[in-house]
């Protein structure tokens, strides 16, 4: 074959290959979002994108990866509820969900399948906020919508969907300061090792608790957002502590009071998330001194992730970076019925609606989906 035509075929192979990959890429436009109070950009310089649009319905898939705690298996059970409201499935071809563990390689491999599949959108709660690189180059080579949500990826390739993880960590330190002024010794439980939520948190707390000046000894023990797992990593520091001047938890709350009643620890100022248990604890038992500042967002940001994957997919501009409002309820405002719920399972997160997006949720509605991958 003559060199020559060679070198041509090389040039026009390069040429459609640049020309696939501008197509997929979103186009960078001025805002608002198309539903700017849904889609509320996270800062004044955030960007706005405009994906070509594509004729629905759509194959969107859910790639999760740990899922061995409350929170994220009503995520799932959330995720399905949503896709299966009349409004959302007539816009979906196909919906579905795969958990892949702690293992990062396996849930980029689960985004890999999906986009080898055909997937117009892959919506997913990243393992690891930098190790994402080459599969999200991937899906942006192939015209494939990326969103990730709360545990997010390190990226402007993908849109994020998120709540403010450090601001939660601050507003949590910034409660126990509020009720410990001269400092104190603090029992941090923290959620899954290497999670941008985590570290995010983790960070919030630190530097509040630096920026007052005052004296704070942490005791940082690993709960993964898990009751069992926090309520036995909690016995283990009163064992081993004896006393904790207050308490952070992000997750496993509910656990993390029972060890405190189990080991007759006192009640002490704790700012912890959105469980319904915990809330239900910080009710009854605020006179005792449990005062309590639980805050967080619940497992429905899926469904804003999902909403924002099917307007791109829709042509719709929507931002880069979304920020979405946190949840909070502090003593002594918690309200039985409206903040916590005595016949619902403690397992249950509260403040499971973002009425701005038209979501909201009932626990009926989530628990009556399962949470194995479909």
């Amino acid at each position: 074959m003559h060199r020559s035509f060679v070198s041509g075929l090389m040039a026009a192979a390069a040429i459609a290959l640049a020309s696939t990959t501008a197509l997929a890429d979103p186009e960078v436009v001025s805002g608002p979002a198309a539903e700017a109070d849904c889609f509320a950009p996270w800062a004044a310089e955030t960007k706005f994108f405009k994906f070509p649009k594509k004729e629905g319905p759509y194959r969107v898939a859910l790639a999760n990866g740990y899922i061995a705690n409350t929170w994220r298996i009503q995520m799932i059970q959330t995720a399905k509820a949503y896709a299966a409201q009349p409004e959302v499935a007539a816009k979906l071809k196909e919906f579905k969900v795969v958990s892949t563990g702690e293992d990062v390689p396996a849930q980029i491999s689960a985004i890999n399948n999906f986009i080898d599949s055909g997937f117009d959108a892959i919506v997913v709660n990243a393992q690891n906020p930098t190790a994402f690189g080459p599969v999200i180059k991937r899906a942006k080579e192939a015209g494939v919508v990326l969103v990730a949500f709360d545990n997010i990826l390190d990226t402007e390739d993908a849109i994020n969907v998120n709540v403010d993880q450090k601001g939660l960590g601050v507003l949590w330190a910034n409660w126990l300061a509020k009720h410990l002024p001269d400092g104190g010794k603090i029992l941090e439980v923290r959620g899954v090792a290497g999670t941008s939520v985590d570290t995010d948190r983790h960070s919030g707390i630190h530097e509040t608790f630096v920026a007052t000046g005052k004296k704070w000894d942490v005791v940082e023990v690993v709960g993964k957002w898990d009751d069992p797992t926090a309520q036995k990593a909690t016995a283990d520091a009163i064992a081993v502590h004896k006393k904790f001047d207050g308490i952070t938890a992000q997750g496993g709350d509910t656990g993390v009071v029972q060890a405190m009643i189990d080991a007759g620890h006192p009640f002490v100022p704790f700012g912890g998330e959105t469980e319904n248990g915990f809330r239900k604890f910080c009710a009854k038992h605020a006179s005792e001194g449990l005062k309590c500042s639980s805050a967080g967002t619940g497992p429905a940001q899926v469904a804003v992730a999902i909403k924002t994957a099917i307007a791109a997919l829709e042509g719709q501009v929507v931002p880069q970076s979304i920020k979405l409002p946190l949840a909070i309820v502090e003593d002594p405002n918690f309200k039985e019925g409206q903040d916590f719920y005595p016949d619902q399972s403690d397992n249950f997160f509260v403040g499971n609606a973002f009425p701005t997006c038209g979501i909201n949720f009932t626990a009926q509605e989530i628990m009556g989906q399962t949470q194995e991958n479909q």
